[in-house]
């Protein structure tokens, strides 16, 4: 299931409230992002997240070349 714009927004709220240390962590996470989304909706979109920042930092994918504008 697609996440919008709005979703990923509530969910990187939800993120920065509930740190890994919260109780019921995914269940709050889940009820803030709304829109329907599980619990294993969002820790699916969480590790998929992880991975990707693993990616980067690993140099697995490129980052763009974004020209400066003067």
């Amino acid at each position: 299931m697609a996440w919008t714009d709005a979703e990923n927004k509530r969910f990187e709220k939800a993120l920065a409230k509930y740190d890994k240390d919260t109780s019921d962590r995914w269940e709050k996470v889940a009820a803030m992002v709304g829109g329907g989304k599980t619990i294993q909706d969002v820790e699916r979109h969480y590790n998929l997240l992880i991975d990707d920042v693993h990616k980067i930092e690993s140099g697995k994918v490129a980052l763009p070349n974004y020209s400066r504008s003067s």
